[in-house]
């Protein structure tokens, strides 16, 4: 079955393999959403299966509450947790000192706020989502339905004072109605093209009536594990500066491959 897989998903499916080393049995793990999350969901219910792992899983969204379940994860809610051992999620894109673009899914609220409870995060990602500068990815903001044109307006109205390249934004469209998050909110994506100083905007932005929360995860990330199509797979820790590298084999006919929605 890996023979199908495009070189794309091989990656995402080193690093999320890569990545299940960090978890222990007895740990509260937060589980994140979209396409490399859901290999590393996989992953981590072959552990389940076959070593016996006992883990208390948080999904940062339904879609992951449901795929945990059916791989056999034990799953409860942050309220219940309290505090995670480890966060492991996706990115859209991150930076040399790990500062990410998250919410392409549209789960950027609850996976921020799983992550900042967590005493360790780890993002798992291609190597296509490493940028120099973030905001080539369209930041999402979540807001509230109520008012959402007039706060679409003041959105690119701050924009004009910040450092940044583009200042469109457009609703999240689910087909012909707006995309509606867990929440019950609706998504802004702003097409910036450059961001210049993401701690600033990050703040400026949350500041705007009717803005719950952005895409920008600054100092919340501690490590990437990055894979590579070929199997190889690089762990960057932002600590202590280290990078390990090796290579994961990826053997054919693994089950792990069945039924993946990437």
């Amino acid at each position: 079955m890996s023979g199908e897989l495009s070189p794309i998903d091989k990656a995402k499916f080193v690093a999320a393999k890569r990545a299940t080393r960090f978890v222990e049995t007895g740990m509260r793990v937060g589980l994140g959403t979209g396409s490399t999350a859901a290999w590393l969901l996989r992953c981590l219910g072959e552990r389940v299966r076959d070593e016996g792992l006992r883990i208390k899983g948080v999904p940062t969204s339904s879609r992951t509450a449901e795929m945990a379940r059916d791989v056999g994860i034990d799953v409860i809610s942050l309220d219940e947790a309290k505090w995670l051992d480890i966060t492991i999620d996706g990115a859209d894109e991150f930076d040399a000192n790990l500062n990410l673009i998250k919410g392409g899914g549209g789960a950027h609220l609850q996976e921020k706020i799983v992550a900042t409870a967590s005493d360790q995060m780890i993002v798992i990602a291609d190597g296509s989502k490493q940028v120099e500068t973030l905001g080539a990815f369209p930041l999402p903001l979540e807001i509230i339905p109520f008012g959402w044109q007039t706060t679409k307006m003041l959105v690119e109205e701050t924009l004009i004072g910040m450092d940044v390249l583009g200042r469109n934004s457009s609703l999240r469209m689910n087909g012909q109605a707006p995309f509606v998050t867990d929440e019950g909110n609706h998504i802004l994506d702003l097409h910036l093209n450059r961001i210049g100083n993401a701690r600033q905007l990050s703040l400026v932005l949350n500041q705007i009536p009717g803005v719950v929360e952005n895409g920008l995860f600054i100092d919340i990330c501690d490590a990437v594990v990055i894979g590579y199509g070929d199997g190889r797979t690089e762990v960057r820790d932002i600590s202590s500066g280290s990078v390990e590298q090796e290579k994961i084999d990826i053997l054919e006919g693994d089950n792990l491959f069945d039924g993946i929605d990437v």
